[in-house]
Order: C-alpha cells, then sequence, then structure tokens
C-alpha cells in the first residue's frame, strides 16, 4: 500500500515539474498559496520522500513475477 501511495505522489510530482518546465507554472505553488508557503513546502518534502521511497521500487524483487514465473513451472 505504501508503495502505491508513493507511486502516487512521484507522478503528482512529476506533473508538477512537467507544469513548470513546458509552461513555467507551479501547480502546487498556485494551489497552496506559493512556493514558500508552508502548505506548499510540506508537499514538496513528502513528493521528495516518496520520490526516495520509489528509489527502492528499483532493487527489489519483484514478488508478482516471482509468483507467475513458479506457477508456470
Amino acid at each position: 500500500m505504501i508503495d502505491r501511495i508513493a507511486l502516487v505522489l512521484v507522478i503528482i510530482g512529476a506533473a508538477n515539474w512537467g507544469a513548470i518546465g513546458l509552461f513555467q507554472f507551479d501547480i502546487v505553488g498556485w494551489l497552496f498559496g506559493g512556493q514558500g508557503a508552508i502548505v506548499s513546502r510540506i508537499i514538496y518534502t513528502i513528493v521528495a520522500l516518496a520520490g526516495i521511497w520509489c528509489v527502492s521500487l528499483l532493487f527489489r524483487e519483484n514478488e508478482v513475477l516471482a509468483t507467475n514465473t513458479s506457477t508456470e513451472e
């Protein structure tokens, strides 16, 4: 469950970075009172922590793949 929440937060962060890159528009800053607002900074921090958590996904065994492979044999 934590993996899915982290992945959703990373996708939201990616969409925000895409908006900044393409349109020079910070969605989080716009919604919560600017980049320096405490709520915006909390959201940026949570998204960053989710991104760090998702790094662990790269180094984990894929349980679904392992289960499917063992049932096919």
